[in-house]
């Protein structure tokens, strides 16, 4: 028997949030992956090349796990009633409800982060209660059947997490083998926590604008809902 696993799509993708887990979930036995978007088109991630839809809404197959991966259009994939129409669609019968990065966002417009503990990107943390969810710090955050992960690289973390969740640690750790994922960053600079002062200040400013965007596209979903 397959198993489905269904990312989302959107303009503006950051393409490692989609293609990091994508290339670890295709691993797994049985796994069909779809990439569903609202038009079949080729679309712009944010490094500038495109990557190509095999779905749209109406065409996707029901998926035993469901993906978000974020990037700089969340902000308007948020405002999409079609997105997170089909986003809680899937959701109603998918076993995993997943997230990488700022895709928990559009997780939790939809609805399904209410009341749950979750991760995200760490410019992006104090975002979370808008949408209902608890911060949990964490590159990977596991509740229940919903499991978010943090920034863009933590998409490799959180794949080997669900892929233990849904086969088991050995078939985990052998895809970890074959991909030679024996992470040996040259600097230490890949957390706040850890970053010199002079890096976080550096980088801050790239991110204080598009907080301040989703922020704003996450409190006019709330204003507008029923």
């Amino acid at each position: 028997m397959s198993f489905q696993i269904t990312f989302v799509a959107f303009p503006g993708v950051t393409q490692l949030d989609l293609t990091a887990p994508a290339q670890v979930l295709a691993r797994l036995p049985e796994a069909e992956v779809a990439v569903v978007a609202t038009s079949p088109e080729p679309l712009a991630t944010g490094c500038g090349f495109a990557i190509v839809p095999s779905h749209t809404p109406e065409t996707a197959p029901p998926a035993d796990l469901i993906c978000v991966p974020g990037g700089a259009g969340v902000a308007d994939a948020v405002r999409d009633d079609g997105l997170t129409a089909f986003l809680r669609r899937q959701a109603d019968h998918a076993r995993y409800v997943t997230s990488v990065c700022t895709g928990a966002f559009l997780l939790g417009a939809a609805g399904l982060l209410q009341g749950r503990d979750a991760t995200t990107h760490w410019a992006y943390t104090d975002l979370l209660p808008l949408v209902g969810a608890r911060h949990r710090p964490g590159r990977v955050v596991v509740d229940g059947a919903v499991i978010t992960g943090g920034g863009v690289t933590a998409g490799l973390d959180f794949a080997l997490t669900v892929v233990a969740e849904v086969a088991g640690p050995q078939v985990a750790q052998t895809i970890q083998l074959s991909l030679e994922y024996t992470p040996a960053p040259p600097f230490t600079a890949g957390d706040p926590q850890t970053a010199p002062p002079a890096v976080r200040a550096g980088v801050a400013p790239w991110y204080d604008g598009a907080n301040a965007r989703l922020r704003t596209a996450l409190e006019t979903v709330a204003a507008s809902a029923p």
